[in-house]
């Protein structure tokens, strides 16, 4: 079951809730896994260093919030640190997902945009919508992980920001801001503005796909970044977007295109061709038996599953939205307005 928690109070008493909230997940899989022996092996890396000195500069009360979330997990931070700058370090780490983004059109007056957060199936039943509440910034609702800070996932705040996020295998990595920071910095912007700004103007490390809306404004944007890319797009045409870049601008960058993302994408593609008549049936397709875009496999190609399902539609009058923890048309476990829980099917 997909948990509802709220967390408020100063950078670092939010990430101590986190983490006490995530301690059972990380104690019963992550701590023994390879993946955390490989990536807190890094604890000593000058280029990580060099990263936890950017993020403490240009992002302090996001370092408290990590600071906060090793408290509550009981981990050295440095650790913790570095388990938030996973996608950095390792191109493979386990993040996935699938978008659908419908702009606004003559037709349509609100965008949409759908996702599938795709993670550790070990972590199903160990994740939750988090309502945070951090000192004196925007109140936003967010899918987290255990030992992750908020952002990285699908996320909406009250002040009217909707956002989805996709893995981006970069072969190529900078000692910028982690990307995990970044997007996590994004839900204090207060306009697709504000938002591009940062990303184009901070030093970034890994790569991210980001679909991102805002209540004020009628655009839709797509935005890939890497290091020494940042490309930014207006979606004119319903689209779909998996886990590698496909901007004309950052298409060649080296990354790795596994066979999951690349058969997603194709297949989402697809449907949107033949006219698909709602953007959930994409996500909950699972046409080819080795690469479905709804991902409940033992044995996933990448070792990720479909841990949560979002549905926002972006309206000027605010975000209705509804999260699911089964394939649609299920019904939602959870009915959202902005960043407050209208309903909840538990």
């Amino acid at each position: 079951m997909l948990s509802y928690i709220n967390i408020q109070g100063s950078p670092h008493e939010a990430g101590r809730q986190l983490g006490e909230f995530g301690a059972p997940g990380v104690h019963a899989f992550l701590l023994e896994s390879p993946d955390w022996a490989y990536i807190t092996s890094f604890r000593h890396d000058p280029q990580i260093m060099e990263m936890k000195t950017r993020v403490q500069q240009h992002f302090p009360a996001i370092w408290e919030e990590i600071q906060g979330l090793s408290k509550g997990l009981e981990l050295d931070e440095t650790d913790v640190f570095l388990w938030n700058c996973r996608g950095d370090i390792w191109a493979m780490s386990k993040d996935g997902c699938t978008t659908v983004q419908y702009p606004q059109t003559a037709q349509r007056t609100e965008r949409r945009i759908c996702h599938n957060e795709d993670g550790y199936p070990e972590f199903n039943g160990y994740c939750a919508m988090a309502r945070c509440q951090v000192n004196d910034s925007p109140a936003f609702t967010a899918f987290v992980y255990p030992a992750s800070i908020p952002g990285h996932t699908f996320a909406v705040t009250q002040t009217g920001l909707a956002m989805a996020v996709n893995n981006l295998r970069a072969r190529h990595v900078a000692s910028g801001i982690p990307r995990m920071v970044l997007t996590r910095a994004l839900l204090n912007q207060a306009s697709l503005e504000h938002a591009v700004e940062l990303l184009q103007r901070s030093p970034r490390a890994g790569g991210f796909h980001i679909s991102l809306a805002h209540t004020g404004s009628p655009n839709l944007l797509s935005i890939e970044f890497f290091s020494s890319a940042c490309s930014v797009n207006i979606i004119t045409a319903d689209q779909v977007h998996a886990n590698h870049a496909i901007h004309g601008e950052t298409f060649n960058y080296p990354q790795i295109i596994t066979g999951s993302s690349g058969w997603r994408q194709l297949r989402g593609q697809q449907m949107l061709t033949e006219g698909v008549s709602h953007p959930l049936e994409i996500l909950t397709d699972q046409t080819h038996p080795q690469f479905p875009v709804y991902r409940k496999q033992i044995n996933d190609s990448d070792h990720e599953n479909t841990l949560a399902t979002a549905d926002m539609q972006i309206g000027s009058q605010g975000i209705q939205w509804q999260v699911y923890d089964a394939p649609w048309p299920a019904k939602p476990l959870y009915v959202f307005k902005n960043a407050d829980l209208v309903s909840s099917n538990i």
